[in-house]
């Protein structure tokens, strides 16, 4: 779907072109709202695990609102570092950057319950895990073999699956309503039933930009829905601060051993994602492969990304899959597009107003959106693992990875005895589950049949 107005074939395939700045400036916006709904969910969800999410009532709500605000600044920063390079840091292409879901099964249990006390460790372990991500960049080729679409896909399949439970709760009402009556009521589920219905609508039957953006705009459905049943509330607005800059290591520094081991492990899986994304972008937008310095430079701009983000209190970033595909279907490869994308976000991370804006989303309007963007890591994964040869071999180290991690998940409680940060490393499942299919596609042999 490539436009010739917009330059030749050739300098839509090339990295360094940009287009008028009249279209530049829209297809920039355009990535933005390809990912926006995805960039700022996982700061809602921490805050609602750690006790003062949406309708918590807790005195420390203003911080969810701070970790919104950082979301959208340091996806901004991290995309730049991407896009504009500096060194050896970098792929300068046209990848966006966001906070990434894989991280969620870790960074849930390590803060449950906790409040703001929980978030020193959590942001210390997202920067050292950041540290480590960015030396990943100098080795990124030489582990991919040990990371097979059998490995990937159990990997981002059980991602998925772990945060199912999540989208569910929020839709019925989120974790402060749960033993009440109004907990899954109709009134509750109607607004997450319009963001899921409309966001299909958009999918499926319209193109471009509204096919693109098809989960922004059944949020925002939703929330026009909530509205006029009286359940959003814009108190918030009114108190959020114009202008604000960030606060580097806002709620303190905690060594974390489990946490840090946690980030560490996701930062191999959040590199492995970023060479694919990398490799997708070459070859949608250019038609080639990626070279081994753009992989290279891909992954020390997550790790650096992350890093820094971490400082201020953000959460981890990657690279942002739905944009890979938003360049296959422009057509249009520039890497400066995506850069004044990154400035819109870097803008909006700045004006707390709009964290407080993005605060008034209903819960159970979140609840809709997370419900179709949880549901489709889980089926990105089911896509991966089509790649297998389903043996006998594959389908033991399916099974037994599967079952011991899903199955530490749905019962936690089998680990009670163990010491705190085993059970933080290992109830999450997907750590167990990632790391028994990764030992055990090394050691089993491969005719086993």
């Amino acid at each position: 779907m490539t436009n010739s107005y917009l330059g030749t074939p050739d300098q839509l395939k090339d990295p360094n072109y940009t287009p008028p700045l009249i279209d530049a400036v829209p297809l920039g916006i355009q990535h933005v709202l390809a990912m926006f709904a995805s960039n700022v969910t996982p700061a809602i969800i921490v805050a609602g695990a750690a006790g003062f999410g949406f309708g918590s009532n807790s005195p420390d709500f203003p911080n969810l609102i701070y970790m919104i605000q950082m979301s959208m600044l340091f996806a901004g920063i991290a995309t730049l570092f991407q896009t504009l390079g500096m060194g050896p840091v970098g792929a300068r292409l046209p990848i966006v950057q966001g906070t990434s879901f894989a991280f969620l099964p870790v960074m849930i249990p390590a803060v449950a319950g906790q409040g703001t006390a929980g978030l020193a460790g959590l942001m210390t372990g997202i920067v050292i895990g950041g540290i480590f991500h960015f030396c990943l960049g100098t080795v990124i080729g030489k582990i991919r073999f040990a990371l097979p679409p059998l490995v990937t896909g159990l990997i981002v399949l059980m991602i998925g699956l772990s945060l199912l439970k999540v989208g569910i709760q929020y839709a019925a009402g989120g974790v402060p309503l749960m033993g009440k009556p109004e907990f899954g009521t109709l009134a509750m589920w109607t607004p997450a039933l319009v963001v899921i219905l409309v966001t299909l609508g958009f999918k499926f039957f319209t193109r471009g930009l509204s096919s693109v953006a098809a989960v922004l705009i059944g949020l925002i459905a939703g929330y026009v829905v909530a509205y006029l049943m009286g359940q959003v509330n814009f108190g918030n607005i009114g108190r959020a601060a114009v202008f604000a800059l960030p606060m580097p290591f806002k709620w303190g520094v905690e060594f974390n051993g489990a946490i840090i081991l946690g980030m560490c492990f996701m930062a191999v899986i959040s590199a492995i994602e970023t060479v694919g994304d990398v490799s997708g972008i070459t070859k949608g937008g250019a038609g080639r492969e990626a070279t081994d310095k753009e992989i290279a430079g891909a992954t020390f701009a997550d790790g650096l990304g992350t890093a820094v983000a971490g400082v201020f209190g953000a959460l981890p970033n990657t690279s942002f899959s739905q944009n890979v595909g938003l360049i296959s279907i422009t057509g249009v490869m520039s890497r400066h597009v995506v850069t004044i994308g990154a400035i819109f976000l870097i803008v909006c991370g700045l004006i707390p107003k709009f964290g407080a804006i993005v605060s008034t989303v209903p819960i159970n309007v979140l609840g809709g959106g997370v419900i179709v963007m949880f549901g489709m890591v889980a089926a990105a994964g089911v896509n991966m693992l089509s790649e297998v040869s389903w043996n006998r071999r594959n389908m033991v180290i399916f099974a037994i990875s599967l079952s011991v991690g899903f199955g530490l998940q749905l019962e936690p409680s089998a680990l009670q005895h163990l010491p705190k940060t085993a059970q933080i490393l290992l109830t999450s499942g997907l750590l167990p589950a990632a790391g028994l299919s990764i030992l055990l596609n090394l050691i089993l042999p491969e005719e086993l049949d």
